[in-house]
């Protein structure tokens, strides 16, 4: 049995990594000093956070394509997201060309938040050649960096963390490395986190103060020997493993419990509308959550994983009643407003420009729905990034809804240019360790897609902004009769517009009402105004701006 099949079926209180044996404790390793050394000059402090969706998240429904909406209703009309009225679909971008003008699911008004703010990029249709229509070999797939004929006994995750950190787990935790190199949500790991030879890369936990509990609740003392015999040597290494399995759950408890979340910050609990009850608890959040409070705690994590399930949408996927709701609905609602939350936090404690998440799911849906109310396991699907260093905007084209193959949407990307491009552009990883990964291909200049922006300054999320949002100054600026301002917004959404005083004071109510997307333009007469400074200002949901007006004889 060799030691990955062993990991699988021995009775453990921790899976990964770090793994609690049933009657086994043991003390603290010696360090390995030029490890140490090693791992510290090749590390910095970005961290990636990727979010599963587990079950293959239906993109159509998630990005209505606006361009192509008469042939999308045609392909799903009982399940179809309406584009105009109650609850309607949410229009992304009014400045993107016809090709690329899609709409979010009315539930992910965070999302589009984020999109506004220029924190977040789609890349659309990603999927890989032949796709695999089965959960569990696709998610293989997506995990171990390879195509569909593939099978690996490691992912690239674990592949890559190994080049970052060599020698692992022999020499670790140590004092340039102390913390585990890879954190999963939940009960068990992925293939994605497996270095060569199946060992992990990671821990699995759902809490650091249970996990911790958990630990110190199990085992005895070692045996004071081990036999030098094949059975011994596995014996031993369980040993070790369990004992870094002490070392890491007292480390995350410390830096849980030294940590903190933004107390302005609310992450959302639950979906507030009509859905299925077990759908309603936000999962998604309290995960993001968690990672972002053990990094406030000083966490040197690498990668963390965090998974929210429920998007095998074969039935009732959306309510009879009202196609905008249902199972599908509350979970867009979860990652939105999850997502939108984590971000705020990031940002409230200095994080934000640390931190860069991806989404993934291991295939899309059909474009045509069901009798059931549902859809069928299909291909190609969007991916989200976000973060404040993201490079915003859309990368492709709304899929081609009257060429499609076999019922399913044709793919533009292949899932190793996202995952390449976050490695080597945001992780900064070098040529080697490129290689280790399998994405070599993929970042070449024919390939390659570009997701990361200025990580120093934000310029490119700065711009995506400023040309979406913006209120102009005055003209003419001092005024004493007839003056206008311009101001646009990038979606359909109430605006207030007003006018005030130095101290605060409203003078003039010039827009209180919903408006759609576009620039406009106000006419003021200022010829009987008092000779003075005035503020003008806009406040839409998400975006707020000044300027100033001087008003002279």
């Amino acid at each position: 049995m060799n030691r990955r099949s062993f990991l699988k079926k021995a009775p453990v209180a921790a899976t990964g990594g770090a793994m609690m044996l049933n009657g086994l404790s043991v003390q603290a390793m010696a360090q390995h000093s030029p490890l140490q050394s090693l791992a510290a000059s090749s590390a910095n402090d970005r961290v990636l956070v990727i979010i599963q969706l587990h079950g293959g998240n239906d993109g159509l429904n998630t990005l209505i394509p606006i361009n192509q909406y008469a042939r999308y209703y045609d392909l799903r009309p009982n399940i179809a997201i309406a584009d105009k009225g109650r609850r309607s679909a949410v229009l992304l971008d009014s400045t993107l060309p016809d090709e690329q003008q899609i709409a979010l699911h009315p539930d992910m008004y965070g999302m589009k938040e984020l999109y506004d703010q220029g924190k977040m990029a789609i890349v659309q249709s990603v999927a890989y050649d032949n796709m695999n229509l089965s959960h569990f070999r696709s998610r293989d797939i997506w995990f171990m960096g390879g195509d569909y004929d593939e099978y690996k006994d490691s992912g690239w995750i674990g592949r890559y963390l190994d080049q970052l950190f060599p020698g692992y787990p022999d020499s670790y935790p140590n004092e340039a490395m102390p913390d585990p190199l890879g954190i999963e949500i939940g009960n068990s790991v992925s293939l994605g986190f497996h270095r060569d030879n199946g060992i992990p890369t990671s821990i699995a936990i759902n809490n650091p103060s249970q996990f911790y509990n958990l630990i110190n609740s199990v085992g005895v003392d070692p045996p004071a020997s081990v036999a030098d015999t094949f059975y011994g040597h596995e014996l031993q290494w369980i040993l070790d493993i369990e004992q870094k399995s002490n070392q890491y759950a007292g480390r995350l408890r410390e830096l849980y419990e030294k940590g903190s979340n933004s107390s302005g910050v609310q992450y959302p609990e639950r979906y507030p509308l009509s859905a299925p009850v077990n759908v309603v608890r936000n999962g998604l959040a309290p995960q993001l959550q968690m990672i972002a409070r053990l990094l406030s705690g000083g966490i040197q994590t690498k990668v963390f994983l965090a998974r929210i399930g429920g998007f095998d949408t074969h039935a009732s996927q959306v309510e009879e009643y009202d196609a905008s709701m249902g199972l599908h609905a509350a979970k867009l609602y979860h990652i939105s407003e999850a997502m939108k939350a984590f971000q705020e936090d990031l940002k409230f404690l200095g994080l934000e420009n640390r931190v860069m998440t991806v989404t993934m799911s291991e295939f899309g849906r059909r474009a045509k729905s069901n009798g059931s109310y549902g859809t069928d396991h299909g291909t190609a699907a969007p991916m989200f990034v976000f973060g404040r260093n993201v490079k915003p905007g859309i990368i492709g084209t709304t899929p081609d809804l009257n060429d499609l193959s076999r019922n399913n949407i044709k793919h533009q990307y292949d899932y190793r240019q996202v995952f390449g491009s976050l490695v080597q552009d945001w992780m900064q990883a070098d040529a080697a360790t490129i290689e280790r990964t399998n994405f070599s291909e993929y970042v070449e200049p024919s390939k390659k897609i570009d997701l990361v922006g200025d990580p120093i300054t934000s310029v490119d999320a700065i711009e995506f902004k400023q040309a979406r949002y913006y209120l102009k100054p005055c003209s003419p600026n001092p005024a004493a009769g007839l003056t206008q301002l311009q101001y646009r917004i990038n979606a359909r959404e109430w605006v207030q517009l007003e006018v005030l005083d130095v101290m605060g004071n409203l003078v003039k109510q010039l827009v209180d009402q919903e408006q759609s997307a576009g620039e406009y333009t106000q006419t003021l007469d200022v010829s009987d105004w008092k000779v003075g400074t005035y503020i003008i200002k806009i406040e839409t949901t998400g975006w707020q701006e000044t300027t100033k007006l001087i008003v002279t004889q």
